[in-house]
């Protein structure tokens, strides 16, 4: 069914820090395919599962959207991951900004990183073009990933062949008013043999700024995680998109 939003308005950023005193916040520096990429890394005392992030083109972990959903699966006792897969001077040729192998293989690097700074199953929640690279990299041979979370993602931009091998529970959340995205997203969709779904936030455009919007997405993001920290599905029947 589609997802419904609040209609209230979004917490500002400043409300999104972590509450929990139990809580470990630091910035890293995560050894990823050729370079060393800034990152902020939350861990709540009890977490079962760490979610790296893949910012789209033109963003990072600075992102207040993504920093916003971040601080509500902090709530919800998971970690998170956010980095940047460029480097500052890699990020102004924009040719990198759109090389999706490469973004995925650094944030593969990342994850691997992730599970043995922490200990945790890692699952991934990619926002536009880094919505493909997650989805890449969560395809590669034993990658693990246990979930996958797309906002607003381009999953048209990761291969024919990555799509069809995927096997983690993946969401795809898309704006109803962004159409464009909507309808790439379920030809997407229609390639995937993993279990999969199309929520779809209505009234919202393509980065969820309508009051309740984003608390759409943090709360839809939250529960598939939650629901889904067991090892990722092998061979699971297709779900069919709402």
């Amino acid at each position: 069914m589609p997802a419904t939003g609040t209609g209230a308005p979004d917490p500002p950023a400043e409300d999104n820090s972590p509450d929990t005193a139990a809580t470990v916040e630091r910035e890293v520096r995560v050894p990823a395919a050729g370079a060393h990429l800034g990152a902020q890394l939350v861990v709540p005392d009890g977490a079962t599962v760490a979610v790296a992030f893949a910012h789209g083109s033109g963003s990072g972990r600075h992102s207040p959207r993504n920093r916003y959903v971040a601080a509500a699966l902090h709530r919800a006792g998971l970690a998170t991951l956010l980095l940047d897969l460029l480097t500052d001077p890699e990020a102004h040729d924009r040719h990198n900004v759109f090389d999706i192998l490469l973004l995925a293989r650094r944030l593969h690097a990342a994850s691997v990183w992730l599970r043995a700074e922490t200990g945790l199953p890692v699952a991934y929640f990619g926002a536009s073009t880094g919505a493909a690279a997650a989805l890449e990299a969560a395809a590669l041979s034993g990658s693990g990933v246990r979930s996958v979370v797309s906002r607003g993602g381009r999953p048209d931009l990761a291969t024919p062949a990555a799509l069809t091998r995927l096997r983690a529970p993946t969401l795809l959340i898309v704006g109803s008013r962004d159409s464009e995205v909507l309808s790439l997203n379920r030809l997407a969709a229609d390639r995937m043999h993993c279990e999969h779904r199309i929520a779809v936030v209505p009234g919202a455009t393509h980065l969820f700024e309508e009051p309740g919007a984003l608390r759409t997405v943090a709360e839809l993001a939250r529960d598939w995680f939650t629901g889904h920290v067991g090892r990722p599905a092998t061979g699971a029947s297709p779900r069919r998109p709402a």
